[in-house]
Protein backbone atom coordinates (compact mmCIF):
# COMPACT_ATOMS: atom_id res chain seq x y z
CA UNK A 1 0.00 0.00 0.00
CA UNK A 2 2.96 2.33 0.60
CA UNK A 3 4.31 1.78 -2.83
CA UNK A 4 1.15 3.74 -4.26
CA UNK A 5 2.58 7.11 -2.53
CA UNK A 6 6.22 6.34 -3.84
CA UNK A 7 6.68 9.01 -7.10
CA UNK A 8 6.57 7.36 -10.83
CA UNK A 9 10.05 7.56 -12.31
CA UNK A 10 10.14 10.21 -15.27
CA UNK A 11 10.93 9.33 -18.49
CA UNK A 12 12.59 12.41 -19.74
CA UNK A 13 16.43 13.40 -19.39
CA UNK A 14 17.67 16.41 -17.17
CA UNK A 15 18.73 18.38 -20.44
CA UNK A 16 14.81 18.24 -21.35
CA UNK A 17 14.16 19.42 -17.55
CA UNK A 18 16.84 22.24 -18.48
CA UNK A 19 15.17 23.13 -21.63
CA UNK A 20 11.75 23.60 -19.81
CA UNK A 21 12.51 25.32 -17.04
CA UNK A 22 14.51 27.68 -18.92
CA UNK A 23 11.30 28.74 -21.49
CA UNK A 24 9.12 28.53 -18.30
CA UNK A 25 11.58 31.11 -16.86
CA UNK A 26 11.83 33.18 -19.90
CA UNK A 27 7.96 32.69 -20.95
CA UNK A 28 6.59 33.82 -17.25
CA UNK A 29 8.73 36.56 -17.23
CA UNK A 30 7.88 38.53 -20.71
CA UNK A 31 4.12 37.33 -19.92
CA UNK A 32 4.18 38.90 -16.62
CA UNK A 33 6.37 41.75 -17.66
CA UNK A 34 3.76 42.77 -20.67
CA UNK A 35 0.85 42.46 -19.09
CA UNK A 36 2.36 45.27 -15.81
CA UNK A 37 3.04 47.70 -18.85
CA UNK A 38 -0.23 47.30 -19.94
CA UNK A 39 -2.40 47.30 -16.88
CA UNK A 40 -0.37 47.18 -14.21
CA UNK A 41 1.78 45.77 -12.16
CA UNK A 42 -0.50 44.92 -8.85
CA UNK A 43 -2.75 43.14 -12.11
CA UNK A 44 0.31 41.67 -13.60
CA UNK A 45 1.42 39.95 -10.23
CA UNK A 46 -1.92 39.13 -9.15
CA UNK A 47 -1.87 36.42 -12.14
CA UNK A 48 1.52 35.15 -11.71
CA UNK A 49 0.16 31.98 -9.97
CA UNK A 50 -1.94 30.95 -12.26
CA UNK A 51 0.16 31.98 -15.62
CA UNK A 52 3.22 29.99 -13.44
CA UNK A 53 1.46 26.26 -13.62
CA UNK A 54 0.28 27.63 -16.94
CA UNK A 55 3.90 27.55 -17.51
CA UNK A 56 5.01 24.02 -16.30
CA UNK A 57 2.15 22.30 -18.45
CA UNK A 58 3.39 24.54 -21.44
CA UNK A 59 6.54 24.23 -21.71
CA UNK A 60 7.23 20.90 -19.54
CA UNK A 61 4.58 18.68 -20.95
CA UNK A 62 3.28 20.28 -24.30
CA UNK A 63 2.70 17.33 -25.61
CA UNK A 64 -0.54 16.76 -23.06
CA UNK A 65 -4.19 17.54 -24.17
CA UNK A 66 -4.26 19.85 -20.70
CA UNK A 67 -1.27 21.97 -22.61
CA UNK A 68 -3.10 22.65 -26.42
CA UNK A 69 -3.50 26.00 -27.14
CA UNK A 70 -7.56 25.90 -27.10
CA UNK A 71 -7.05 24.15 -23.35
CA UNK A 72 -5.55 27.79 -21.90
CA UNK A 73 -7.51 30.12 -24.09
CA UNK A 74 -10.91 28.60 -23.13
CA UNK A 75 -9.78 27.54 -20.11
CA UNK A 76 -8.38 30.68 -19.09
CA UNK A 77 -11.51 32.44 -20.72
CA UNK A 78 -14.46 30.17 -18.71
CA UNK A 79 -12.74 30.62 -15.80
CA UNK A 80 -12.75 34.55 -15.75
CA UNK A 81 -16.12 34.85 -16.81
CA UNK A 82 -17.69 32.61 -14.74
CA UNK A 83 -15.59 34.08 -11.37
CA UNK A 84 -16.35 37.88 -12.36
CA UNK A 85 -19.98 36.39 -12.61
CA UNK A 86 -20.19 34.71 -9.47
CA UNK A 87 -18.57 37.59 -7.86
CA UNK A 88 -21.15 40.23 -9.12
CA UNK A 89 -24.16 37.81 -7.80
CA UNK A 90 -22.81 36.16 -4.28
CA UNK A 91 -20.12 38.87 -3.78
CA UNK A 92 -16.01 37.83 -2.50
CA UNK A 93 -16.04 35.37 -0.40
CA UNK A 94 -13.99 32.20 0.14
CA UNK A 95 -17.49 30.47 -0.66
CA UNK A 96 -18.28 32.14 -3.98
CA UNK A 97 -14.36 31.65 -4.85
CA UNK A 98 -14.95 27.78 -4.51
CA UNK A 99 -18.14 27.95 -5.99
CA UNK A 100 -17.01 30.02 -8.92
CA UNK A 101 -13.86 26.71 -9.66
CA UNK A 102 -16.62 24.40 -9.60
CA UNK A 103 -18.35 25.69 -11.79
CA UNK A 104 -15.47 26.81 -14.11
CA UNK A 105 -14.65 23.03 -14.31
CA UNK A 106 -17.91 22.26 -15.46
CA UNK A 107 -17.68 24.61 -18.02
CA UNK A 108 -14.24 23.83 -19.32
CA UNK A 109 -15.37 19.81 -19.24
CA UNK A 110 -17.99 21.03 -21.48
CA UNK A 111 -16.08 23.30 -24.12
CA UNK A 112 -13.32 20.98 -23.73
CA UNK A 113 -10.82 22.97 -22.69
CA UNK A 114 -9.88 21.29 -19.12
CA UNK A 115 -6.82 23.08 -18.04
CA UNK A 116 -6.08 23.36 -14.20
CA UNK A 117 -4.29 25.98 -13.28
CA UNK A 118 -7.99 27.89 -14.86
CA UNK A 119 -9.41 26.78 -11.47
CA UNK A 120 -6.67 28.74 -9.46
CA UNK A 121 -7.62 31.48 -11.65
CA UNK A 122 -11.07 31.54 -10.77
CA UNK A 123 -10.46 31.26 -7.17
CA UNK A 124 -7.95 34.32 -7.73
CA UNK A 125 -10.44 36.47 -9.55
CA UNK A 126 -13.14 36.04 -6.96
CA UNK A 127 -10.73 36.74 -4.47
CA UNK A 128 -8.98 39.23 -6.02
CA UNK A 129 -6.45 42.57 -5.00
CA UNK A 130 -8.15 46.17 -5.19
CA UNK A 131 -6.54 47.14 -8.34
CA UNK A 132 -7.95 44.07 -10.66
CA UNK A 133 -11.36 44.27 -8.80
CA UNK A 134 -11.53 48.06 -9.94
CA UNK A 135 -11.14 46.69 -13.49
CA UNK A 136 -14.24 44.82 -13.35
CA UNK A 137 -15.20 43.13 -16.56
CA UNK A 138 -12.12 44.62 -17.95
CA UNK A 139 -10.36 42.36 -16.09
CA UNK A 140 -10.83 40.05 -19.00
CA UNK A 141 -8.47 41.63 -20.29
CA UNK A 142 -5.26 41.01 -18.95
CA UNK A 143 -6.30 37.34 -18.34
CA UNK A 144 -6.51 36.80 -22.15
CA UNK A 145 -3.23 39.23 -22.67
CA UNK A 146 -1.30 36.59 -20.04
CA UNK A 147 -2.62 33.80 -21.50
CA UNK A 148 -2.12 34.61 -25.32
CA UNK A 149 1.34 35.62 -24.66
CA UNK A 150 2.34 32.80 -22.14
CA UNK A 151 0.90 30.20 -25.22
CA UNK A 152 3.24 32.61 -27.45
CA UNK A 153 5.90 32.12 -26.01
CA UNK A 154 5.58 28.24 -25.59
CA UNK A 155 5.30 28.26 -29.64
CA UNK A 156 7.93 29.73 -30.52
CA UNK A 157 10.35 28.31 -27.66
CA UNK A 158 9.16 24.67 -28.23
CA UNK A 159 9.29 25.25 -31.68
CA UNK A 160 12.79 26.73 -32.00
CA UNK A 161 14.35 24.34 -29.20
CA UNK A 162 12.89 21.29 -31.41
CA UNK A 163 9.73 20.16 -29.82
CA UNK A 164 6.65 20.05 -32.11
CA UNK A 165 3.68 21.81 -30.62
CA UNK A 166 0.80 22.17 -30.61
CA UNK A 167 -0.04 19.25 -31.18
CA UNK A 168 -2.98 18.61 -34.00
CA UNK A 169 -5.94 16.30 -32.80
CA UNK A 170 -6.01 13.09 -34.29
CA UNK A 171 -2.50 13.43 -35.50
CA UNK A 172 -1.19 10.71 -36.65
CA UNK A 173 1.54 8.07 -34.34
CA UNK A 174 5.15 8.76 -35.90
CA UNK A 175 6.18 5.58 -37.71
CA UNK A 176 8.68 3.48 -36.05
CA UNK A 177 10.40 1.17 -38.03
CA UNK A 178 12.42 -1.80 -37.91
CA UNK A 179 12.09 -4.27 -40.99
CA UNK A 180 8.60 -4.82 -42.94
CA UNK A 181 5.66 -3.41 -41.35
CA UNK A 182 2.94 -6.37 -40.38
CA UNK A 183 -0.83 -5.83 -40.83
CA UNK A 184 -2.90 -6.79 -37.88
CA UNK A 185 -6.15 -7.05 -38.13
CA UNK A 186 -6.30 -8.09 -34.74
CA UNK A 187 -4.10 -5.10 -33.45
CA UNK A 188 -5.01 -2.05 -31.21
CA UNK A 189 -5.88 0.52 -32.79
CA UNK A 190 -6.63 4.75 -31.90
CA UNK A 191 -10.40 3.98 -31.97
CA UNK A 192 -10.57 0.96 -29.90
CA UNK A 193 -8.08 3.10 -27.80
CA UNK A 194 -10.55 5.75 -27.51
CA UNK A 195 -13.27 3.04 -26.55
CA UNK A 196 -11.10 1.64 -23.85
CA UNK A 197 -10.70 5.61 -22.63
CA UNK A 198 -14.22 6.08 -22.42
CA UNK A 199 -15.08 2.44 -20.77
CA UNK A 200 -12.70 3.48 -17.83
CA UNK A 201 -14.73 7.31 -17.32
CA UNK A 202 -12.36 9.19 -16.11
CA UNK A 203 -9.72 11.95 -17.48
CA UNK A 204 -6.62 11.42 -19.17
CA UNK A 205 -3.93 13.59 -19.69
CA UNK A 206 -3.08 11.71 -22.89
CA UNK A 207 -4.69 11.07 -26.61
CA UNK A 208 -5.41 7.85 -28.23
CA UNK A 209 -3.31 8.80 -30.90
CA UNK A 210 -0.20 9.03 -28.30
CA UNK A 211 -1.40 5.63 -27.00
CA UNK A 212 -1.48 4.38 -30.23
CA UNK A 213 2.30 5.55 -30.84
CA UNK A 214 3.48 3.68 -27.76
CA UNK A 215 2.10 0.24 -27.89
CA UNK A 216 3.48 0.54 -31.72
CA UNK A 217 7.23 1.28 -30.39
CA UNK A 218 6.53 -0.96 -27.72
CA UNK A 219 5.96 -3.72 -30.38
CA UNK A 220 9.11 -2.19 -31.93
CA UNK A 221 10.96 -2.80 -29.50
CA UNK A 222 10.04 -6.77 -28.45
CA UNK A 223 10.17 -8.16 -31.39
CA UNK A 224 13.74 -6.57 -31.38
CA UNK A 225 14.24 -8.32 -27.95
CA UNK A 226 12.58 -11.48 -29.73
CA UNK A 227 15.34 -11.35 -32.48
CA UNK A 228 18.22 -10.45 -30.41
CA UNK A 229 17.21 -13.73 -28.52
CA UNK A 230 17.18 -15.92 -31.58
CA UNK A 231 20.65 -14.90 -32.62
CA UNK A 232 21.71 -15.52 -28.85
CA UNK A 233 20.60 -18.70 -28.80
CA UNK A 234 22.08 -19.75 -32.17
CA UNK A 235 25.18 -18.39 -30.89
CA UNK A 236 25.39 -20.31 -27.74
Amino acid sequence: MLACWLPAAINTRPTEWSRAAIGMAIGTMFTVWLCSQVFGVEVAQHLIGPLGASAVLLFAVSSGALAQPWAILGGYLSAAVVALLVAHVLGRTLTSACLAAGVALILMCWLRCLHPPAGALALTLVLADPATIALDWQALGPVMLGAATLLLCALLYNNLTRIRYPKRAGEPPVAVTAGPAVVDSQGITAQDLKLALADLEAFYDVTPEDLEQLIHASEVHARRRSIGDVFTERSA
